[in-house]
This record gives C-alpha cells, structure tokens and sequence, in this order.
C-alpha cells in the first residue's frame, strides 16, 4: 500500500514540477554553489513534499532524511521514485537518541556526504514547528558540510492545517525557489558557536520561505507558528 502509494505522489509531483513556471534565487543557481557542494539542504517541516523541485543540475545525488513514523512509509517511497535516496531516522532535536534511530541515521547522513551526495533535512525539533534543533547543526560540524536554507513554493497550492502548516503545490501556477546563504559550522565549534548556528539556520529558513511565497504573491501560512 505504501509503494502504491508513494508511486501516485511522486506522478503527482512530476506533474505539478512540470505545470509551474518556476523563478529561482538565486537565478544561477549551479553557480552560486560551485565548489560548494555536497550540500546539506534545510527545509522547514511542511515543506518537503516540494523540496524535490529545488535540486539543481549540479547536484548529481540527493539523499533525504524521512521519519520513521506516520506516512514515512510512503514519503520514502515517493522520493526512490525520484532519484532520492530515503534514510530513515529521528527529527533534529537529537540526533543521537537511539531509539528513535537517530545514531543510525546520523552515520547515513555523514557516508552519504563523504561519498558526494547532497543530503535534505527538515529542521524543525519534532512537533515544535519553525524551531530548529541541534542534529542539523551537528550533522555539518561533523562533516564538514555547509547548511543551504532552502524553500520551494508554488502560487497555487493546498495549505493543510497541521502542526506545521505543510504545503503541497497544484498544478499550472507559478512557483519559486529560494536558496540563501550558506552557513558553515567549524570542527571546533563550541556551545555558543553551535548554538550561533542553530539560529542562523532557523532565521535563514525564515528569511528564504517569506521571499519565496512573497515571489508567488502569497503570505507563508507557517509565519508566526514559533511563537503559538
């Protein structure tokens, strides 16, 4: 049931990627993150049935964090049927609680990375959306790799109302794809500087979803959610 499913919503998706008329921010985006690259790609929960639309031709491979629970199943399904390689774990509060299989996956993650792929995650601390957590941050310190704040939004779209405002875009709109700066966490980075970089990462977020949906001529539905 879940793999039929999965195979519905990844059609799904490559119909509403190719019936929107996408801009991108920056507008080259292979450019802007030349020598940059394997990525680690941070959405907000809610966002990541889009978040597939935002690859760019520069990055060959993509790997994706996915819960273990609820519709995981089939988020992970969906997204091998779009050339992502599910891995399947713990949100970002911790990312080394073992038994939500955080540990495990934090080692996918950092294999994943060493090996070239790109790897997305949300960054909320489960069930406290538009909080960023600390396994996002520890992920790059350990690897090296830089955090992209990213977010993908389309003009038409179904805005549920769930804990974290997901989205999910319609066909034949208009769309955009925002990606801001990048933010780098030392090997050496402390408590503070960990903790500097959590709130870059959470204010970056912010910052690209509010320019996303404000291209599309839209107010994003999740703004405000922090402080509820």
């Amino acid at each position: 049931m879940q793999e039929t499913l999965g195979l519905l919503l990844a059609a799904y998706i490559r119909l509403v990627r190719r019936t929107n008329r996408f801009t991108f921010e920056p507008p080259d985006l292979d450019a802007a993150i030349a020598g940059q690259t394997p990525l680690i790609v941070a959405m907000w929960h809610g966002q990541h049935f889009m978040i597939s639309f935002a690859w760019p031709r520069s990055i060959a491979r993509m790997a994706a964090l996915i819960s273990r629970h609820g519709d995981g199943g089939v988020n992970a399904a969906a997204l091998r049927r779009l050339g992502v390689t599910p891995i399947r774990g713990s949100g970002a509060r911790s990312a080394g609680r073992r038994d939500k299989g955080g540990a495990p996956a934090m080692r996918e993650m950092l294999r994943a990375l060493a090996g070239g792929a790109s790897v997305a995650i949300t960054a909320d601390i489960p069930k406290r959306a538009r909080v960023a957590g600390s396994g996002i941050v520890l992920l790059a310190k350990l690897s090296g790799r830089p955090i992209a704040p990213t977010a993908v939004v389309t003009s038409r779209r179904f805005d549920f109302k769930s804990w974290d405002r997901a989205s999910l875009g319609k066909p034949f709109g208009r769309g955009a794809i925002v990606v801001g700066d990048l933010i780098h966490v030392p090997a050496n980075a402390d408590e503070q500087a960990m903790e500097r970089a959590r709130a870059a990462v959470e204010a970056g977020l912010d910052a690209v979803h509010a320019r996303a949906y404000s291209k599309v001529g839209a107010a994003d539905p999740g703004a405000g959610l922090r402080r509820e």
